[in-house]
């Protein structure tokens, strides 16, 4: 089963951000990938995590089917809370597992601290973004991002489509993801892309506002991204986090689908199952 041939049945519009809600077993949970990525950046992980919950893949502004709003806002983190709360709104949801890699772990946990009582879990990967130090990371992006986002508002969003910050150029993620992610990619925004890094990136950094993470959470590390492995102490900063590691680089679930699919089902089996 593919993210690619599944029907979006919360409608496309010009307002919200684009979720395609899959058959499953279990509690709602909603998948939100990293800057750049799509849809289909989960095809390796659905079929396993639909027998314990029902899958909703989330899109980002200005990545895949998602608009491009005009107003600056929506693309803050607290724009983000508001959609995924309407999304479980909308779903009927009296709460929701909440799933996200780099950029979209970082926007899961702000949801986590605005909304805790609507959080019934969340599993996160690598991300930079969220655990980093805010003011080591703003100025990474005055230095660094906002040349990125330059670079796409002159040339247009193709203009990443060979960086190292597209998982689509990945050659560890399977060749049929690694298919569906490049034809993806043309559905990209470049103003939607180019906010994103201007905007949501700047603001990601959640600094001790991980203390106020209540639910329980499953962190899975891809130990080969050596990079990130300095920003471990922060995540137990997290009370109820528990660390699985990876044999994987930062797209942990696509690198290891295999490893990260049961670490991740069984952790959600464990806590909407207590006793079982």
């Amino acid at each position: 089963m593919t993210t690619a041939l599944m029907p979006s049945w919360l409608e496309v519009t010009n307002e919200h951000l684009h979720a395609v809600v899959h058959s499953g077993t279990g509690p709602v949970a909603l998948f939100v990938h990293g800057a750049l990525g799509s849809r289909s950046y989960w095809n390796d992980n659905l079929a396993a995590l639909q027998q314990v919950c029902q899958p909703v893949v989330v899109e980002l502004w200005g990545h895949g089917r998602s608009p491009s709003p005009d107003d600056p806002t929506r693309y803050e983190p607290s724009g983000y809370v508001d959609e995924f709360e309407r999304i479980r709104q909308e779903l009927g949801a009296p709460n929701i597992w909440l799933i996200g890699q780099s950029m979209g772990a970082a926007l899961v946990m702000h949801y986590a601290v605005a909304l805790p009582h609507r959080v019934a879990g969340m599993i996160i990967t690598n991300s930079a973004s969220g655990f980093a130090d805010p003011i080591e990371w703003q100025e990474r992006n005055r230095t660094m991002v906002s040349k990125i986002a330059d670079q796409v508002d002159e040339e247009g969003v193709e203009c990443l489509r060979d960086s190292w910050i597209n998982p689509g150029r990945s050659k560890r993620i399977s060749a049929t993801t690694l298919s569906f992610l490049d034809e993806e990619f043309s559905e990209h925004s470049a103003r939607g892309i180019s906010l994103s890094f201007r905007i949501t990136n700047f603001a990601l950094p959640l600094g001790d506002s991980l203390k106020e993470i209540s639910a329980p959470v499953l962190f899975t590390n891809g130990i080969e991204e050596q990079r990130f492995q300095k920003h471990l102490p922060r995540v137990k900063l997290i009370p109820q986090v528990e660390v699985v590691e990876l044999p994987a680089s930062h797209a942990v679930n696509a690198h290891d689908p295999k490893g990260w699919n049961k670490a991740a089902a069984d952790f959600i089996s464990k806590h909407a199952n207590p006793g079982v």
